[in-house]
């Protein structure tokens, strides 16, 4: 764009100061040769005063071309009356044509187009004069020749540098409309990178926003599985020691299942706040974490359970192993406070790139339609168990009818440790 810019400076100084010094060389030149051509005293008044004319008209239209719109009829006159000035200088000596060759230069753009040929072939016809060698017009025979094959050189020449110039000026245009259409295209990019800023601030904003909602739910499922769970343990514990005060042997194990679960729910408390893994699963993998708790829930609640692993076992990631955990320890926990089952079963399996975890109770299940939305003072028993798998990519599905127990299955992704 800077050398663009500076081709146009150029042309411009040329359109302002070049017919000043043309006309200037012309004059010179002119008066050198005034004997040699033999101009009269008349012509030499008349080419003075056509000289003083052709400098006003300059003049004027450096100061005229400024303030008119492009394609203006200022621009045709301005030129054809400079061309008579220039041919009827040349008629008064031939060295004028410095002067009139103007009229190739800048036809294309002071004239409509229809008559630029027109234009041109006027300033071919005064410099084929002003070169056949006796002035306008031709004197002899020999003149005439000249003439006419020097006015057809400058024809051909003439229309031959008039197509580069017009493609040129084609190609100027072409120019010029891509650089504008760049120019509307930047802006426009400005234009979206700054709403893409804004959209990008926002989307912190937003995601910001859902990182605390988020763990907001996950603090609140984390206290409904392990603190909520252990004091209703607790409860439950020191309930039946009081109930069993006259043995104290038996009211004293009770005590100490409902001490022991005080100290499992303190430090269960500590790891959700700090988004630990489960205590059970630093001491064993997956499989024998399950074991434990199921055996635990089955002495506590004095229900049979069996635990069964199937597949190939494998290491798993932390959030994964962290995840089935609660899944297990919540189905377990309703079935106890909920479904007066007899009986239950925990399945786990290793099925390739998935791993499902399977509960299953013989209670007197339920109605899901009947149970209420998930609110405030509701609880996170199955709304809990989907949120959790769905942080993993998995899913929860439960299937059960009033009379014929429950089964919750988990089917999460198999990731390993990083």
């Amino acid at each position: 764009m800077s050398a663009g810019t500076t081709v146009e400076q150029r042309r411009e100084q040329f359109h302002r100061y070049g017919p000043h010094t043309m006309l200037g060389l012309a004059v010179f030149m002119s008066w050198l040769s005034a004997d040699l051509v033999g101009m009269s005293q008349g012509e030499e008044y008349a080419a003075g005063g056509l000289v003083a004319a052709a400098w006003a008209l300059q003049v004027w239209w450096n100061r005229a071309r400024l303030r008119l719109p492009a394609g203006s009829w200022s621009g045709g006159v301005y030129y054809v009356l400079r061309s008579a000035i220039g041919f009827t200088l040349c008629w008064c000596n031939p060295f004028f044509s410095a002067y009139a060759i103007l009229g190739y230069f800048d036809v294309g753009t002071l004239l409509p187009k229809r008559f630029v040929r027109a234009g041109l072939l006027f300033t071919a016809a005064t410099m084929a004069g002003s070169q056949s060698g006796s002035g306008m017009p031709p004197a002899s025979l020999v003149n005439w020749v000249a003439f006419i094959a020097i006015f057809a050189l400058h024809v051909a020449l003439a229309f031959h540098f008039g197509d580069l110039d017009a493609r040129e000026a084609a190609k100027d245009r072409r120019q010029t409309e891509t650089i504008t259409e760049l120019e509307r295209t930047n802006t426009r990019l400005e234009q979206a990178l700054a709403e893409n800023a804004a959209l990008h601030t926002q989307l912190l904003l937003q995601a910001r926003e859902a990182g605390i909602a988020d763990e907001r739910r996950r603090l609140a499922a984390e206290i409904h599985d392990t603190l909520a769970q252990g004091l209703a343990g607790i409860i439950a514990q020191l309930q039946a020691a009081a109930s069993t005060a006259d043995d104290p042997p038996l009211a004293r194990r009770h005590l100490d299942r409902a001490a022991g679960l005080a100290r499992h729910s303190l430090g269960e408390a500590r790891r959700s706040v700090h988004n630990l893994v489960p205590a059970a699963l630093e001491a064993d993998d997956l499989p024998g974490a399950l074991r434990k708790t199921v055996g635990e829930w089955s002495e506590r609640h004095g229900i049979r359970a069996g635990f069964t692993v199937t597949g190939t076992v494998e290491p798993l990631h932390d959030e994964v192993g962290a995840t089935l955990l609660r899944i297990a320890e919540e189905s377990l926990a309703n079935a106890a406070r909920h479904a007066s089952a007899t009986r239950a079963g925990v399945t786990l399996s290793y099925m390739g790139d998935e791993i499902t975890l399977d509960v299953r109770d013989d209670g007197r299940g339920f109605d899901p339609a009947a149970l209420p939305e998930q609110g405030g003072g509701g609880g996170f028993g199955l709304g809990g168990m989907r949120a959790r798998a769905e942080r993993v990519a998995g899913t929860v599905t439960v299937e059960t009818e009033p009379g014929l127990g429950t089964a919750v299955s988990a089917r999460v992704p198999l990731v390993r440790p990083a």
